[in-house]
């Protein structure tokens, strides 16, 4: 599993003009999943999320975690975070798993957030989607098991 975590002051999702999901600060992560990730990794994962410091304390130090601000997570999946570019310019996605297989971890990490945090918001899978953000730093940090 690939995240891309940004922390935002809010965020949004859009489908067919509609808006489907919004959090207000706390973190967007845009979710990759590749055909070896189990749930175990789904957990790993979902615990370090939940636990990384990457809030600012007083003195500007990122000291504080999404559980520690009592922040909103919004998670996004995103099989083109598997994109090879590594021939021609045309991107292969033979790295991002099935569909199917995808949908159920996807689902599966949603609920394991759900449980560690109050405000779980998501996106469509599979769908097409506008992602709306106000990237709070901007930090953005890569995160991979």
């Amino acid at each position: 599993m690939r995240l891309i975590i940004q922390r935002v002051n809010r965020a949004s999702v859009v489908v067919k003009n509609n808006e489907i999901s919004k959090i207000n600060k706390g973190l967007l992560v845009l979710i990759g999943i590749t055909h070896s990730d189990t749930k175990a990794i789904a957990d790993y994962l979902a615990e370090k999320l939940i636990n990384l410091r990457i809030f600012e304390d007083e003195n500007q130090k990122l000291n504080f975690s999404l559980k520690d601000i009592n922040g909103e997570l919004l998670l996004v999946s995103n099989f083109t975070l598997y994109a090879d570019c590594s021939k021609g310019t045309r991107p292969s996605f033979k790295n991002a798993a099935e569909a199917e297989f995808a949908k159920n971890l996807y689902s599966y990490f949603v609920t394991r957030c759900k449980g560690l945090v109050s405000v779980v918001e998501e996106g469509y899978f599979g769908s097409y989607m506008q992602v709306n953000l106000v990237n709070d730093g901007p930090v953005t940090v890569v995160m991979e098991k």
